[in-house]
């Protein structure tokens, strides 16, 4: 924004106190509009993002420098029922520690809501940065979030993000490797068990590994067998539903689980109703989780490297704090680990 003074020609920048005096509201106001806070009206929101265009208003990446660093990082986990998640926070940690940094950890309990309380607390508390991961947000609120704090987000796929970073396994491969472990060993009858989702949760893991199995059924010509067998929504008793789905006088023959969350529990279940694995089910798990790998349990599944993932979403976190605006967008190979239950 350029003011004409009558001495000559100055820049002005534009400050979240322009924007206020533009739109005729507070600072405070303004602040809560960006940072999508809870309890604002839609009229508010309106006039402060008309405000926010006109102008073309970014908060000023200098001004939250001067202010010093806190040397803290903010994680969100989208749940601790994961066991696959301490190694995507190891991963996270062996760059983090070494750098001095101190992390806060918050759980969103995969509801929107109280993600999005905990990313405006972590703002409020001035985090340096802040690691997002399976995030329930969708991608645009996303991106207002990232005009305030750096942002790197893992298992959520929005490869046309350009204020945030994203680190993901490769899901969609995953499910290919399963589909095909599977063909090579003569199964046709393959099934693909998922939860529940939003259907504008298109960036979510089982959405996206559901994509892949559609496409590689389609690919092995069996387009015909494609069946989805949807629980319900995370945090909600399934016990009911994978005893259900096994006792179904039409019970897939090979069944893809979206996470070892459900696989270990598919497992169980089968053993109970005295349903041999893998001689009447075959089972593919996914995340590789530690208790896959347990003799009792010994869970075929697509192993994605949580360490890695935290690494590479750590070093990606650092290098937006230090100035890269150009987001990156990060893709990971998925690997089959055989075991028992193929």
């Amino acid at each position: 924004m350029r003011i004409n003074m009558a001495d000559g020609d100055t820049e002005t920048r534009v400050t979240i106190r322009t924007v206020a005096a533009d739109a005729g509201v507070s600072v405070a106001a303004v602040s809560k509009v960006m940072r999508n806070a809870y309890g604002v009206s839609e009229a508010l929101r309106l006039k402060v993002e008309a405000s926010i265009e006109r102008l073309g208003y970014r908060p000023s990446v200098a001004a939250r420098g001067m202010r010093g660093r806190t040397f803290t990082l903010g994680v969100l986990l989208v749940g601790i029922d994961n066991p696959f998640l301490p190694g995507i926070y190891q991963g996270i940690e062996s760059v983090t520690e070494s750098a001095g940094y101190k992390i806060m950890v918050g759980v969103g309990a995969a509801r929107a809501r109280t993600e999005a309380q905990l990313i405006e607390q972590m703002i409020d508390n001035r985090m340096d940065g802040l690691i997002l991961v399976a995030s329930q947000i969708a991608g645009g609120t996303l991106e207002q979030y990232a005009r305030q704090i750096p942002i790197v987000v893992v298992g959520h796929h929005e490869p046309a993000a350009e204020g945030y970073d994203t680190i993901n396994n490769d899901d969609q491969m995953g499910a290919r490797l399963a589909v095909q472990a599977f063909a090579a060993r003569g199964h046709r009858d393959i099934a693909f068990l998922t939860q529940s989702d939003r259907e504008d949760h298109y960036a979510d893991v089982a959405p996206q590994r559901e994509m892949g199995y559609r496409a590689a059924m389609t690919a092995a010509g069996l387009a015909d067998h494609i069946r989805v067998l949807v629980l319900r929504q995370h945090g909600a008793p399934r016990a009911d539903d994978i005893e259900r789905i096994l006792s179904a006088p039409d019970r897939p023959r090979a069944i893809i689980c979206w996470s070892d969350l459900d696989a270990v529990p598919l497992l169980s279940t089968a053993h109970r109703l005295g349903i041999r694995v893998p001689q009447d089910l075959a089972v593919i798990g996914y995340d590789n989780s530690p208790v896959a790998g347990l003799a009792m349990v010994d869970l075929t599944s697509i192993d994605q490297d949580g360490p890695r993932l935290g690494k590479l979403a750590a070093e990606a976190l650092f290098s937006r704090m230090n100035g890269r605006s150009v987001a990156e967008h990060i893709l990971t190979e998925p690997t089959l680990i055989v075991r028992g239950s193929l």
